[in-house]
C-alpha cells in the first residue's frame, strides 16, 4: 500500500483529545519522571509524611493495565503521552489482548475472475493479517465475498463454486462464515430456513451483530425480498448462542426495499439499515430492527438522500453523505455528517459540513464516502476511479492520509482488531 501527501501534514487518525498530561513531549515526560523521583525522596523524608506514602502512589503495571482496559480506544492513545512507562505498556504486543483497539484499516475486494481480498492500512503499516484468509480458501472454499464487519469479527458469504455470477448459483451453494482474523478462529453457519414453497426468495443483504462488551455471542441478520414483493418480506436471524436460525415474517411490517450494496450498522442492540419506502422513489429511510426482527424505528433520512454511508462512532450512529442540489444532483465537493440525536431519538441532526474543493483541485478526482472512523469525526472517501482512499477530518477540515488501492475496488469494510481468544460457537477452530 502506497501513500501520498498533500501540502499539509495529515491528522492523527487516532484523533486524540487535548492531552490531560502536563508534558508536551516524551522528552518532557522523561524530565517529569526525574522530577517525581527527586520530589519522592523529599516527600519520604518530610517529618509530617507517613513512611511509604509516595511509594504507594506508584501503581503496579497490572493495576495500570486494568485501568487502561476500561477506557475508550482514543483515550488510550492519548495516555501514551503520560510517561515513557505508560507508553511502553500500551505499545507492548503482549498487552494488546487487554486493551481496546482503534481502526486498523479497511478490507475491500477486487474482481478479476473471482473475488480478490485486500487491506488498506490507515496507519500505512503492514496488514495485521492475510486478507485472503488462506486457511479458508482455496482449501475449503473456492470463493468468498466480504459481507460485513462488526467489532473485530468479519462476515463472509462463501461458496464451493465461483461467485462471479452469484445469481446463477443455487441457494444451497452458499454458506455464511464468521471469522476473527486476529486469532484465526472461524465458524461456518448452518443453512437458512427454507422460504415458503409458493414464492421464490432471494437474499437482499446481511449484517453482523456483535458487541464483546455485552457478550461473546454474535448474531447474523439475513434480510429477504421475493420476486413477487420487491420489498423486505422477512429476516432470518442466526444466534451463536443457540447455533440455529430463526425466521421472522410477521415482525417486518414496513414495506421498504433495502439497498443491496448498503451496509448495516449494529449499535445499542439494534441493526440499522437504509431502504426506500415502496412507491416513494425519492424518499429514503433508516430502519432500526431489534434482535427479534421487529422494526422499532423508521427514521427519515436528510432530504431523502442516499449518496452516503452509515457508521457508528463514539457510541453514536452517523450518516456521511454528499450534498445534493434542488435537482437531486450530487455536489461531490460538499460533504455533510449527520448524527442520530440519541439512542431513543428518531431525528437526525447535522453535525459537520465540509468542502473538499481543495482535495479535488489537487488530485483532479471526484469522491464518494465509504466509511466513518469509530473513534472520531473522520470520514473516508474513495476516488471515482476506485484506486485512492482518503481520510478527511470533518471537525478540523483537514485532509489526512491518501492511500493507493488496487484498481476496480468494491465494498469497504472497517476493521478494528479483536484479540480475544474466544469465538462463541467456533467449535475449536
Amino acid at each position: 500500500v502506497g501513500r501520498r501527501r498533500l501540502n499539509q501534514d495529515p491528522p492523527d487518525l487516532t484523533c486524540p483529545l487535548p492531552r490531560l498530561s502536563r508534558f508536551r513531549s516524551m522528552e518532557e515526560a522523561d524530565k517529569g519522571e526525574v522530577f517525581e523521583r527527586n520530589n519522592k525522596s523529599r516527600l519520604d523524608s518530610h517529618p509530617g509524611t507517613p513512611a511509604g506514602t509516595a511509594t504507594a502512589c506508584r501503581l503496579t503495571d497490572d493495576l495500570i493495565l486494568e485501568i487502561l482496559s476500561r477506557i475508550p480506544a482514543r483515550s488510550l492513545h492519548r495516555f501514551k503521552c503520560v510517561s515513557v512507562r505508560w507508553r511502553d505498556l500500551i505499545a507492548d504486543p503482549a498487552n494488546r489482548k487487554k486493551l481496546p483497539q482503534t481502526l486498523a484499516g479497511f478490507l475491500y475486494t477486487t474482481t478479476a475472475g473471482r473475488n480478490r481480498h485486500h487491506f488498506a492500512s490507515v496507519s500505512c503499516g503492514a496488514a495485521p493479517f492475510d486478507p485472503s484468509l488462506p486457511y479458508l480458501q482455496p482449501s475449503k472454499y473456492k470463493d468468498m465475498a466480504q459481507v460485513d464487519s462488526c467489532n473485530g469479527l468479519l462476515l463472509y458469504l462463501s461458496s464451493s463454486k465461483n461467485m462471479v455470477n452469484p445469481w446463477a448459483l443455487e441457494e444451497d451453494d452458499f454458506r455464511f462464515v464468521v471469522c476473527n482474523p486476529a486469532t484465526g478462529r472461524w465458524v461456518e453457519l448452518p443453512p437458512q430456513p427454507q422460504a415458503p414453497a409458493d414464492r421464490f426468495r432471494y437474499n437482499c443483504m446481511a449484517g453482523l451483530a456483535f458487541d464483546p462488551a455485552v457478550s461473546s455471542h454474535f448474531h447474523v441478520f439475513c434480510f429477504e425480498e421475493t420476486t413477487v414483493e420487491t420489498y423486505m418480506t422477512g429476516v432470518n436471524i442466526y444466534s451463536s448462542r443457540t447455533g440455529a436460525w430463526s425466521r421472522r415474517d410477521g415482525g417486518i411490517v414496513e414495506k421498504v426495499a433495502l439497498f443491496f450494496y448498503s451496509k448495516g450498522v449494529f449499535l445499542g442492540g439494534m441493526m440499522y439499515v437504509i431502504g426506500n419506502p415502496k412507491g416513494i422513489s425519492n424518499e429514503h429511510v433508516l430502519l432500526g430492527i431489534d434482535m427479534q426482527g421487529k422494526v422499532r424505528k423508521t427514521i427519515p433520512m436528510p432530504y431523502g438522500r442516499r449518496f452516503g454511508t452509515i457508521g457508528s462512532s463514539q457510541g453514536c450512529l452517523l450518516y456521511a453523505v454528499s450534498s445534493v442540489d434542488d435537482n437531486n444532483k450530487i455536489l461531490v465537493s460538499e460533504i455533510e455528517l449527520w448524527c442520530l440525536k440519541d439512542c431513543d431519538s428518531k431525528e437526525m441532526v447535522l453535525k459537520h459540513t465540509a468542502s473538499i474543493d481543495e482535495l479535488m483541485s489537487m488530485t483532479g478526482e471526484k469522491y464518494r464516502v465509504v466509511g466513518i472512523h469509530p473513534d472520531c469525526d473522520t470520514i473516508f472517501l474513495v476516488s471515482h476511479g476506485g484506486d485512492t482512499l482518503v481520510a478527511y477530518d470533518m471537525q478540523h477540515q483537514k485532509v489526512g492520509c491518501i492511500i493507493n488501492l488496487e484498481k476496480n475496488t468494491q465494498r469497504f469494510l472497517p476493521y478494528v482488531p479483536l484479540f480475544s481468544e474466544s469465538l462463541a460457537d467456533g467449535d475449536g477452530r
